[in-house]
């Protein structure tokens, strides 16, 4: 075999290895981080937090509470779109969601969602009609 074919035949099998597929191990859904919970404060027109730092493949818990005191959806349809969604879970009842565009408080109380971000970006999220006047923050994914 000659020089050239031996250096060809050596970049085929190194491309061939650094193309192979990688296959993740273990529940990624078990052992997942809880992630500071996000208030919303329907007085002040505040959110407790307005950045989380996320990571593609790492499962998420967050904690979602209204003090109820108005009527408000928070919307996060870029972060649902670019995350596998395990579950939601309100007063103990678990929804498992196919889709979700946002979530809904008629009175104060917590949703608990459950996810895995697929693909990294900043996404917002924020309360409509309030967004300008503090009801906004961002997802970002690395």
């Amino acid at each position: 075999m000659g020089p050239i074919i031996k250096s060809l035949a050596i970049a085929a099998a190194t491309t061939l290895a650094l193309a192979s597929p990688v296959f993740a191990e273990g529940n990624l859904a078990a052992n997942g981080t809880n992630l500071p919970e996000l208030k919303i404060d329907t007085e002040k027109l505040a959110f407790s937090e307005t950045e989380y730092q996320l990571e593609t493949g790492k499962y998420y818990r967050l904690d979602i509470t209204s003090d109820g005191g108005e009527e408000m959806a928070l919307v996060f349809p870029e972060l649902v779109r670019n995350s596998w969604i395990n579950q939601i879970v309100v007063n103990d009842l678990e929804v498992k969601a196919g889709g979700l565009y946002s979530l809904e408080f008629d009175d104060g109380g917590t949703f608990n969602i459950s996810f895995v971000p697929v693909r990294p970006g900043e996404y917002d999220f924020w309360v409509p009609g309030y967004e300008n006047k503090g009801l906004k923050g961002k997802f970002i994914v690395k």
